[in-house]
């Protein structure tokens, strides 16, 4: 299976709120970063997180995803609730990095839509 392919299936697993589906193509030292924010470290660091942030399922369009090497690509856009129960919009760029084919580090760039 392709990275892409493999990041394609991990995406429709959290969307259908299967986030123990999501964790299976995830190393378990994988280690994401949210670029300005926090670095989760090991499987159940990121377990934990995905429990809160994705209580409720998020919604994401992807609208780019570009494959070179170990490097799967995903440009789009996520809804999301917050800690208040609000959808909140963002766009996103995650720079996934595979090992072996299953995903071992993102450096995730998320900025929330603000209204003015």
């Amino acid at each position: 299976m392709s990275n892409k392919t493999v990041l394609e299936k991990a995406n429709a697993a959290v969307a259908g709120g299967d986030n123990e589906g999501f964790l299976f193509f995830c190393t378990e030292d994988t280690e994401w970063t949210f670029v300005g924010d926090r670095t989760l470290r090991g499987k159940e660091a990121v377990r934990q997180y995905m429990a809160n942030a994705y209580a409720t399922p998020p919604k994401f369009i992807v609208e780019n995803l570009i494959a070179e090497g170990e490097f799967v690509t995903a440009v789009g856009k996520i809804s999301m609730k917050d800690e208040t129960g609000k959808m909140v919009d963002y766009s996103y760029c995650d720079v996934w990095r595979f090992r072996d084919g299953k995903m071992a580090e993102l450096k995730a760039f998320v900025i929330e839509h603000t209204s003015r």
